[in-house]
């Protein structure tokens, strides 16, 4: 995707206009946004700011209403509904508050789904799964059913199921909402080594000041607008 030259997200213009009429909702009012390569970058703001509209949109999960979005140079605009699929598996890894995690099934399970998606063979998922347990320091918990496993050990296995497929860029909503203080310092400190060591990409939304000082930047949003 692209050369290295190439920001790895570029938004242009962009603009998210929800109902019709009287009823229009202006989410977005004209986004520029560039994210390099190797960024680790907080969003901030209000609810209400936009910001959740436009991670949606980065993370491929709603579309533009006007204005630019590039992918590794890449258009995202102009994709079919199957190429946006495909760019989401290939590309991007996704983080919530709420770990999503099946919950009778083990943690190298949770793991693997994104790869049984690709249909990746099950001697290959299983080691890959091993691996990005095993980056996230869950060696030795493969077996474990989320409720045998803490808040912050939860997160981590969401954390490992969105980088088994190597992805580009991490978004996380609100990684530590759920979490105590010493478990978000834990989060925090996993998402920096892995944003500093694999050289993955990091977006987050974060509604807390000292969460986000983990970041390299901090991106803030005020009524659909970026402000700084």
């Amino acid at each position: 995707m692209g050369n290295s030259d190439t920001p790895l997200i570029q938004l242009k213009g962009v603009t998210k206009v929800y109902g019709m009429g009287q009823s229009e909702m202006h989410a977005l009012r004209g986004i520029d946004l560039t994210i390099e390569s190797g960024d680790f970058v907080a969003v901030m703001g209000p609810s209400g700011s936009g910001k959740s509209t436009c991670m949606n949109i980065l993370g491929c999960l709603d579309t533009p209403t006007a204005g630019s979005y590039k992918f590794g140079g890449l258009e995202v605009r102009g994709l079919e509904r199957d190429q946006l699929a495909r760019l989401r598996r290939n590309y991007i890894g996704f983080v919530f508050q709420g770990f999503n995690l099946l919950s009778r099934t083990s943690a190298l399970e949770n793991v693997e789904l994104p790869l049984l998606y690709r249909g990746v063979s099950s001697a290959h998922r299983k080691e890959a799964a091993k691996r990005a347990l095993n980056l996230v320091g869950l060696t030795g918990w493969e077996k474990h059913n989320p409720n045998e496993l803490s808040g912050g050990q939860q997160q981590r296995v969401a954390i490992a199921r969105a980088i088994v497929t190597e992805p580009s860029v991490l978004f996380a909503d609100e990684p530590t909402g759920n979490l105590d203080s010493a478990r978000s310092i834990e989060i925090m400190e996993l998402l920096t080594r892995l944003n500093q060591e694999k050289g993955i990409t990091v977006v987050m939304v974060t509604h807390e000041p000292d969460m986000a000082e983990y970041a390299k930047r901090s991106v803030h949003f005020k009524d659909g607008l970026v402000v700084s």
